[in-house]
Order: C-alpha cells, then sequence, then structure tokens
C-alpha cells in the first residue's frame, strides 16, 4: 500500500470566497516525492476541480500513485441512499446528487435541493438548516424542527467520533451537509473520467492509481502540532494531515484501510468495528 503523493482537501459548501486567501475556503495541503508539504488555496469549487484533474492526469501520465483526500462525508446513514436512488450503492447517489445540483461560483442550488429531497420523505426532514434569507419549502432553519425519524441521526462513524457533525445539518458551525451536497457531485465526475484508474476507500480496494480516502482534519489525536501564530488553521490542518499520511508505513496505512462500511463510508483514522452491510 504505497501511494508516490498525498493531496489532502479541505472543502466548502459556499459560494467564491474571493481572490485573497481565507479560512472557511477550499485549501488543498500536498506532500509528493517526499517534498515538504506546500498548501495552496482555491477561491471556489470550479478552480479546484480542475486542478484536481490536472493533479491526477499528470500522476497518470507519471505513473505515480496518488492518495486524495477529502474532507465531508462519502456517504449517508444507512437506507438514505436506497430511498432515494432505490439502491444500497454510494455511488448512485453520488450520481443522483450529480444530475441534480447546480453550481457556479456565485450561486448554488444546495438548500433548495434539500428541501425537495425532504419532500420526498414523511414528516419534516432530515436536512435542516436553510442559510437563506428567503424562507425554503421543506428545509427548516433549526433542527429541532423536525419530525422525520426514517433514517439515523449519524453514520456508525460519526457515533464513534468525538465532535464529529452530522450530515444532515446544511448551515452553521460545522455544516458538513452542504460540504457533501456540494462535494460528492464533484467526486462522481472525478470518477467517470477515471474510471478504470481511480477508486475510493472503503467502497472499493485502493488497487487503482488514484485512491480516495474521507478524511476529517479535526479527527482528535490526528494533528498535534496547533497551527503557527498568524496562519490560517484550514490550511495548517490538510498540509498536516498529507505530511502524516506521506510519512506512514505502508503497512500502518493498510491497517487503518481495513474498514467495512459499504454504504456509509468512513473516516480515515478513526478505529473501526466490524459493521454489518
Amino acid at each position: 500500500m504505497r501511494f508516490d503523493s498525498f493531496a489532502m482537501v479541505d472543502w466548502s459548501g459556499g459560494n467564491d470566497r474571493g481572490a485573497k486567501p481565507k479560512k472557511d475556503a477550499i485549501w488543498v495541503g500536498i506532500v509528493q516525492d517526499g517534498a515538504p508539504p506546500t498548501a495552496t488555496y482555491f477561491r471556489n469549487r470550479q478552480m479546484v476541480e480542475t486542478y484536481l484533474t490536472d493533479l491526477i492526469d499528470a500522476a497518470l501520465r507519471q505513473d505515480r500513485r496518488l492518495c486524495l483526500g477529502f474532507d465531508f462525508p462519502f456517504g449517508y446513514p444507512k437506507g438514505f441512499t436506497r430511498a432515494l436512488t432505490g439502491i444500497n450503492d454510494p455511488f448512485a447517489l453520488w450520481d443522483w446528487l450529480a444530475g441534480r445540483v447546480q453550481d457556479a461560483p456565485k450561486a448554488n442550488n444546495r438548500f433548495d435541493l434539500a428541501g425537495q429531497i425532504n419532500g420526498m420523505f414523511p414528516g419534516i426532514g432530515p436536512f435542516w438548516g436553510n442559510g437563506l434569507k428567503r424562507d425554503i419549502h421543506d428545509l427548516p432553519r433549526k433542527g429541532r424542527d423536525r419530525t422525520n425519524r426514517d433514517f439515523a441521526e449519524r453514520r456508525q462513524v460519526e457515533v464513534l467520533t468525538k465532535g464529529a457533525f452530522t450530515v444532515w445539518q446544511l448551515a452553521g458551525a460545522g455544516a458538513v451537509g452542504s460540504q457533501a451536497i456540494m462535494g460528492l457531485p464533484v467526486l462522481a465526475r472525478l470518477r467517470h473520467r477515471f474510471a478504470t484508474q481511480l477508486a475510493v476507500w472503503p467502497f472499493e480496494p485502493l488497487d487503482k492509481p488514484v485512491g480516495l480516502i474521507e478524511i476529517w482534519p479535526s479527527l482528535p489525536g490526528l494533528i498535534a502540532a496547533p497551527p503557527p501564530a498568524n496562519s490560517i488553521r484550514d490550511a495548517h490542518q490538510v498540509t498536516e494531515v498529507a505530511r502524516i499520511l506521506a510519512a506512514m508505513p505502508p503497512a500502518t496505512l493498510e491497517a487503518h484501510l481495513k474498514v467495512h462500511a459499504p454504504q456509509e463510508g468512513w473516516i480515515f483514522g478513526v478505529p473501526a468495528p466490524r459493521l454489518s452491510a
């Protein structure tokens, strides 16, 4: 289990963040060939998708293995994918979202789409957190206003991980739900573009030149050193994760990848009990 390069991505579900690097935006930390890690800022998803496509193309041309990590969930609590797509395959949900998410640098439809999804199920929810000034039908602003109980609040990995946020939350601090809705379509396109050369953990064995993993840079115990003074925390975290993974012995890396989570996905580095299919 060896990779030549590690690129870790701090994602964003929001709109274009402007030219000046800032927090709560998209950052990519990368380690290549053992060189010191570097961090690059991207003002929107369109720019980073182009960058990631070029990064994969370059790795394949050079016959080098690349590990890409993203800090949003690759799956949803058990049962949601089947309820929405009719099958348990998480990639079906990726494609379902890719066909419905509208994304431009200055606007996207994540809140309206979440309301539409909520309307497909009884009660109110499971998504919550309308971050817009206008009301959205079927999308409550507060989680306590939900009545839908068809799906668990958290994936099993989030139950086991202190401080992890729920994928149903779309607005406010830790709104990883927006990141997933806006991130999974990008991964779906990468997966189709590099179909024979890219694998996604833990749904597939990482036996292709490019491997995708789910990370959480704030995972307790993962990063020991605090960010330097006057630095941007997001940039520090992704470069640290890339550095830590690049320095990890292949046997240790492989041990972390021994996870059975065929529907919900898993956060790299969280000790995993054996899960039911």
